[in-house]
């Protein structure tokens, strides 16, 4: 398989976790570039059902090797916590395993900062936070802070880490919160980076390596375009970037060296948290829309707000990414509408927009150009092959990549393996 980068080209939840799955079977190496645990990927093999955090979805696939690398920011707890489980589960994750050890550590004071910090804000102010301590972690890379799973497994980790809770523990106090308990915290994180330490590894020579040796690599982003920290809707957004571009910087493989993007959309938009949503349906058919769909976050649990397509927000996730071909997933929920409509532009104050405008407020009252399409109303979600989709969802799927551009490369029409319909990948 050539050197593939998958990546969300909505607000997250888009399905990646199955696509790469369906991918991982032909690639030898996954390795997860950004984001930390505040990204759900959902997997269902059979009658089991997978939700990964950490861990590259590959590692449900024998044999394959997985690596988180320095682009992500790890909470070491939170990783042996699914390490424990996925063993648990008869999954081998010894020897399959590499974590980076330039990547950056979420401790609990993040997390408390996180929440501290959410809490203070007003409404419309809050981020919609997942309270994981990601964007705390990130901003102490950024400030050449924090410490790193290297840290973690040299020696002098208890020291440094005791300068570190002593800090927080003042910022904690200064906003009102309750400072951490700071032996609890040093036996904790000394016992888990003893734990750790097996896996940690030069990952960037790892997967240099393995691609001198014919290997094929497969990188896989978390949560989707819209939250990238530059182009996302900011300050709505997480703290990486989980475009295309992050592939590279958060593993060390050279930008020639990627052969080809795949970008995942859900055939409508779904949104978790905070922040402007331009075609979000808050009558029957978002209700519709979340119930059929099963809108739940992976990772928090919370309602996700759900839309009609977005055609502005993929179009702009398509120019950032250089898409070559689309995975399109849960075709199959919007099978009982009568009607389905596509947003193709926004009107604000006036003027048209064909792209996402960055200035925040001007996207909040954006409302949606639609143009409307005949629903199927058939069961899709037994259907193997694509011909034999009813007409209207072959009209529907071909009006979306003709709006898009690019090719279709997967069409998901159900949560299992077996409902997944391979067109050019």
């Amino acid at each position: 398989m050539p050197n593939t980068v998958l990546v969300g080209a909505q607000w997250g939840d888009e399905g990646k976790g199955k696509i790469i799955d369906v991918l991982t079977a032909e690639a030898d190496v996954v390795v997860r570039y950004q984001g930390g645990n505040n990204a759900g990927h959902t997997v269902k093999v059979g009658e089991e059902k997978y939700v990964l955090h950490l861990v590259p979805s590959g590692i449900l696939r024998d044999g394959k090797i997985c690596v988180l690398g320095n682009g992500v920011v790890i909470d070491p707890a939170a990783l042996l916590q699914e390490i424990d489980e996925l063993k648990e589960r008869k999954i081998k994750v010894d020897d399959r395993l590499f974590v980076s050890d330039r990547a950056h550590v979420v401790f609990p004071y993040h997390r408390a900062l996180d929440e501290s910090r959410e809490a203070k804000l007003s409404k419309g102010e809050k981020i919609g936070t997942t309270k994981r301590g990601i964007g705390p972690s990130y901003g102490e890379k950024a400030a050449r802070t924090g410490l790193r799973i290297g840290d973690m497994v040299a020696d002098g980790f208890e020291e440094k880490l005791r300068s570190r809770i002593k800090e927080k523990n003042k910022v904690l106090i200064a906003l009102e919160s309750e400072p951490l308990d700071e032996e609890s915290v040093v036996a904790d994180y000394m016992a888990a980076a003893d734990r750790i330490a097996p896996f940690v590894s030069d990952t960037l020579t790892l997967l240099n390596q393995a691609m001198k040796d014919g290997r094929s690599i497969l990188f896989e982003g978390a949560q989707g375009t819209m939250l990238d920290i530059d182009y996302g809707t900011y300050p709505f957004v997480t703290s990486s970037n989980s475009t295309a571009g992050g592939a590279c910087t958060g593993t060390g493989i050279a930008p020639n060296k990627i052969d080809r993007i795949v970008a995942v959309v859900k055939a409508y938009t779904t949104r978790v948290g905070e922040g402007p949503f331009p075609t979000e349906l808050l009558d029957d058919s978002g209700k519709m829309l979340a119930s059929r769909g099963h809108e739940f976050g992976a990772t928090t649990g919370r309602p996700r707000r759900c839309g009609w397509f977005d055609a502005v927000v993929a179009r702009y996730s398509a120019m950032i990414n250089g898409v070559d071909y689309w995975a399109i997933t849960k075709l199959d929920v919007l099978d009982e509408f009568e009607s389905i409509k596509i947003c193709t532009a926004y009107e604000c104050d006036g003027k048209t927009y064909e792209t996402v405008p960055a200035n925040i407020s001007v996207l909040e009252r954006c409302k949606p150009v639609y143009e409307e399409m005949k629903g199927w109303q058939t069961d899709t979600s037994e259907i193997s092959n694509y011909d034999d989709l009813p007409t209207e969802a072959k009209e529907y799927v071909a009006r979306l990549l003709e709006l898009l551009g690019g090719s279709l490369g997967i069409l998901s029409v159900g949560p299992k393996r077996e409902s997944t319909l391979r067109i050019n990948l």
